[in-house]
């Protein structure tokens, strides 16, 4: 069973029909075309944000006829594609007018929202941008309610294999607090680029933990060893580079404006 299709009601319609509590999941099996026969698991956003007044309510949907392989596997990716849907949704935006807001392609857009692809770092930093929220505001909504103590088997981990960045929430956003603590991983040879920053003059203080870091912060470049830190508030693009044979560790923290 393919799993993690996301939905918005009325967003397509054609082919299945199911009955689903908002908010919650639940199986579908194909009515018509390519798909007739077989199952979707679908996600489901909260009555909030889909305008609903009933507790139950039937949704058409269109679900392309995709292999496995190209669909996210994990809970985190499909909570991820389901977040993405409510905030354009919560908006009011069409694909097209996020696709203007953000530079992201709409056919980008649509499969990242039903959770056929796994975006990219620098696609989420742009959406980021777009909806005026951190990359960790933005991945802290999809997991479940923060505690105070955040246990490091609890702390989200999202990878991104086409840049070689595995970025692990140590301590996500949480209501009343400015700061957040992130841990990248870069492998070597990796170079990861953000064209502008989510949010404008977040402050930023890099630790790098163990190998090299090169990071280009307004045009200048900063080589940094084990045990440096820079300091720096984001404006602009940002760049981090692997230099070395091995992968970078480092510690980022991130402070709100």
């Amino acid at each position: 069973m393919r799993r993690g299709v996301a939905v918005l009601a009325g967003e397509y319609i054609e082919a299945h029909a199911v009955r689903a509590e908002p908010g919650g999941a639940c199986d579908a099996v194909g009515e018509e075309g390519p798909s007739r026969g077989r199952s979707f698991r679908l996600l489901l956003p909260h009555r909030r944000h889909l305008g609903l007044t009933s507790r139950l309510y039937r949704i058409w949907v269109t679900v392309p006829d995709m292999g496995n392989d190209d669909v996210p596997s994990t809970d985190v990716d499909a909570r991820l594609a389901a977040r993405l849907a409510a905030l354009r949704a919560e908006r009011g935006w069409s694909l097209g007018e996020l696709a203007d807001r953000s530079g992201v392609s709409r056919s980008t857009l649509s499969r990242a929202e039903h959770a056929e692809i796994s975006p990219t770092a620098s696609t989420l930093n742009r959406l980021c941008a777009a909806y005026g929220r951190t990359m960790s505001q933005l991945l802290s909504e999809v997991e479940a309610e923060p505690a105070h103590v955040v246990r490091a088997a609890d702390q989200a981990v999202w990878t991104d294999p086409a840049s070689g960045f595995t970025r692990r929430s140590v301590s996500p956003p949480l209501a009343g607090l400015r700061g957040e603590v992130v841990e990248g991983t870069l492998a070597p040879g990796a170079d990861l680029t953000y064209d502008r920053p989510p949010v404008p003059g977040l402050e930023q203080h890099l630790w790098v933990l163990e190998g090299e870091l090169h990071v280009t912060v307004r045009d200048e470049t900063h080589a940094l060893a084990a045990g440096d830190c820079l300091r720096f508030r984001v404006w602009g693009g940002t760049r981090f580079r692997c230099p070395g044979g091995r992968p970078v560790r480092y510690a980022l923290v991130v402070v709100a404006p």
